[in-house]
């Protein structure tokens, strides 16, 4: 989930209509409407720039890939850098406005303003990323980004020295916990001596507190970095320290070459794909929620660096084999958080409720838990 996380990001509307048509258009309701002769008409949300180099780059690859699939038959349009607070609601207005008959927010806090809108436009479609609450017509969809995490682990585990990993941590929600305690156990399937630190900057994008955040965790110790903020500060302040670190949502290798390990990444244009193509042939339905990873190729390990050893590359392929194949179940018991408390008995795997409430460190993570956290 994406959380709150407009808070220092520009709040100003930039639009960037990247269709050739531009006039607005009735657009095809459910039953297909006049999709044949008129473009459809697909808004895209973001809370950053298209061009962040994660999170919202991620988005944007997938609307470009969706815009070359299926060129002729759709126009987009991309409204960026809206945040979560009474603009997202005027910019989910505005794309209406002009014409949108299918939207996309891409952050989890635009939730209540999709679901007003929703209920205001019934001829409009609405897919909110990361969320949570659905209706006639607006439904959700997210990826399993702790099966990256999971992977980049097993890369960060291979390649320390010092056996002490960093983790930057961005907003405390389960969707974060997920992540750091599935870097830390693929890290630990290498070597369970390894240990990770956290630090939080409670936001999802500000490369200042990122690269701080790396600093300190530098200073204490850490030799691989990773990151679950939207900005290349972490790797590129891994480079200037002469230390690793991994990307995050989208390729970072080419921020900090020196730096970079391999880089884990969401694929949106299957999604994107898919519900534009729903869309299209009027079998676009609500109340529905899709939660896809490795095994729809929407997360991956990418742009391992050269120093890789072929032993951790091979144990790369064959773990993401074994996560498509359901062989590899990440969250199994027995599993113990760091204060020693059972969260999954001997036997149990952990199901998509268990996932979707996360709030502890497992074993393994040499951080206390942020203030007011049981």
């Amino acid at each position: 989930m994406r959380m709150i996380r407009g808070i220092r990001l520009a709040a100003g509307v930039l639009l960037a209509l990247t269709a050739a048509a531009a006039s607005a258009q009735g657009g095809a309701n459910k039953s297909g409407g006049n999709a044949a002769t008129v473009p459809l008409r697909v808004a895209f949300v973001y809370i950053g720039p298209p061009n962040d180099g994660g999170w919202n780059q991620a988005h944007d690859d997938g609307r470009k890939a969706v815009e070359r699939e299926l060129a002729g038959k759709i126009t987009t349009q991309v409204i960026s850098k809206v945040g979560e607070g009474p603009e997202a609601e005027s910019a989910f207005q505005t794309a209406i406005d002009m014409g949108a008959k299918l939207v996309f927010g891409t952050s989890y806090g635009y939730g209540p303003h999709m679901a007003k809108l929703a209920a205001k436009h019934k001829d409009v479609r609405f897919e909110h990323a990361t969320g949570y609450k659905t209706s006639d017509n607006l439904r959700v969809y997210d990826v399993r980004t702790y099966e990256g995490a999971y992977m980049a682990g097993i890369l960060a585990g291979s390649m320390t020295q010092s056996k002490v990993l960093g983790v930057v941590g961005s907003m405390q929600i389960p969707e974060v916990f997920r992540n750091i305690n599935a870097f830390t156990l693929g890290a630990q399937s290498v070597n369970p001596d390894i240990r990770t630190r956290v630090i939080w900057v409670n936001s999802w994008h500000s490369p200042a507190k990122e690269g701080a955040a790396a600093e300190t965790l530098i200073s204490e110790g850490a030799d691989v970095l990773f990151q679950n903020t939207d900005s290349p500060s972490v790797l590129r302040t891994a480079q200037l320290k002469g230390k690793r670190a991994i990307g995050w949502d989208s390729d970072m290798s080419g921020f900090a070459p020196k730096a970079h390990l391999g880089s884990a990444i969401i694929r949106w244009g299957p999604y994107y794909l898919k519900a534009v193509n729903d869309a299209l042939k009027g079998s676009w339905g609500g109340n529905s929620a899709t939660w896809w990873g490795i095994k729809e190729n929407t997360v991956d390990l990418v742009s391992l660096a050269s120093d890789v050893p072929d032993a951790t590359k091979q144990k790369l392929i064959e773990t993401k084999k074994a996560l498509q194949t359901e062989r590899l179940l990440i969250w199994q018991g027995p599993l113990k958080d760091n204060t020693g408390r059972e969260v999954l008995k001997s036997g149990a795997q952990g199901d998509d409720k268990f996932l979707k409430e996360m709030n502890f460190y497992v074993a393994g993570v040499d951080s206390a838990l942020p203030g007011g956290q049981k």
